[in-house]
């Protein structure tokens, strides 16, 4: 059976590029990178040499990378690096786990949280969020993209609205980087939040960007590493992937990679919509990822029609993966304004620059089938 995948903001598989950098650094390459002979001279270099490649991609001084293992990891340093007793945060409703229940966990600490609401196309405005300031904000967190519906948000306009009351801006941009281009020179934010294993690394390593004089506070206690940022021997395997990936993601970027994706996945989409015209795309009236779909099919029981899917080899989610078999339908979807009906009935297809045509005429043939029989069977 031929196996598709389409669920690419769950995870991406690995770059062969990326498999063979890393290869040598799980054996003959093997020193610790805080060594001063030459086994960790050679791993420090090759750290080193990562940091310059994320930085490249992302327009950004290397010395402003910390890395660590991951966007939870990344986003946790974030809000818990910055705030304190007495302070307030404002996040949104539709931020991934790794942010919402950080928010939660701090309210418990004295810290005032205000979660706000996206309008219908999942938008968060800057007017809400101008709304929102107190004396106290100290700190602003707005993901980039978001995972389930792939919509834009406008960190820009946020990042000036931020800077002019005195706080800081975070952002989550962990299903951004690697699939459009993001310059953190432009973005307008003081920390962002960078994941390996969503731009063709391995799971279990990324990064936090820091603007240069944030006062980010140590998140792991231990050695020196990091710039005193983040304690704790590096993952030189893993790091080496991500600056793989990296370079990678910026030979794509300038090969005109995301603009082919974006027209990859607008003909599928329209095509999915003229074979099954009752479907609604969620944030389709906003700025999105060129790669996500997130898609209600009235009538049709997202977790059945998963499951269908992938007896016939095809692989998409019901929303979030951080969030599969969870009993409550998608927070994201909810907070937009959706009923628990029709969030329990969307699916999330995403694709990856590993996506080809011939596996959207695929995807396309099964979903019109399987979509069309569950719907007979209700």
């Amino acid at each position: 059976m031929r196996r598709i995948y389409l669920d690419n903001n769950a995870t991406t598989p690995v770059l062969p590029a990326v498999v063979d950098a890393m290869h040598p650094f799980w054996a003959e390459r093997f020193g610790n990178a805080s060594a001063v002979h030459s086994h960790g001279r050679a791993a420090r270099s090759a750290v080193d040499d990562a940091r310059e490649d994320l930085a490249a991609l992302l327009n950004a001084r290397a010395s402003d990378i910390t890395l660590t293992s991951g966007g939870t990891e990344s986003d946790n340093h974030a809000l818990f690096g910055i705030l304190a007793p007495g302070q307030h945060l404002i996040t949104t409703a539709i931020e991934h786990h790794a942010v919402l229940h950080a928010a939660q966990a701090l309210e418990k600490q004295d810290i005032d949280v205000t979660y706000l609401h996206p309008n219908d196309q999942g938008l968060i405005t800057p007017d809400s969020v101008r709304q929102a300031f107190r004396p106290n904000t100290t700190l602003v967190s707005v993901m980039l993209a978001n995972n389930e519906t792939g919509v834009l948000q406008p960190i820009q306009a946020i990042g000036i609205l931020a800077h002019r009351r005195g706080a800081l801006l975070h952002t989550d941009a962990v299903q951004a980087i690697g699939k459009i281009p993001v310059d953190l020179r432009e973005l307008g934010a003081d920390l962002v939040s960078i994941s390996g294993h969503k731009m063709h690394a391995p799971q279990g390593i990324g990064a936090l960007w820091t603007r240069k004089a944030v006062p980010l506070r140590p998140f792991h206690i231990g050695g020196p590493h990091e710039r005193q940022r983040r304690a704790g021997t590096e993952n030189v395997p893993g790091i080496v992937a991500l600056g793989e990936a990296a370079r990678q993601a910026t030979l794509w970027i300038e090969n005109d990679g995301p603009a082919k994706l974006t027209k990859l996945h607008a003909s599928f989409e329209t095509e999915l919509l003229r074979r099954l015209p009752t479907s609604i795309i969620h944030g389709s009236g906003a700025p999105r990822l060129p790669n996500t779909t997130s898609i209600r099919f009235p009538g049709v029981d997202s977790e059945a029609l998963v499951i269908a899917l992938d007896l016939k080899g095809l692989a998409i989610s019901g929303g979030s993966a951080c969030t599969s078999g969870a009993v409550e339908p998608s927070h994201v979807l909810l907070a937009q304004g959706l009923s628990d009906t029709a969030a329990r009935e969307t699916v999330r297809i995403s694709l990856s620059r590993l996506t080809t045509a011939d596996d959207l005429k695929a995807a396309l043939d099964l979903l019109d089938q399987t979509v069309h029989h569950l719907r007979s069977l209700a």
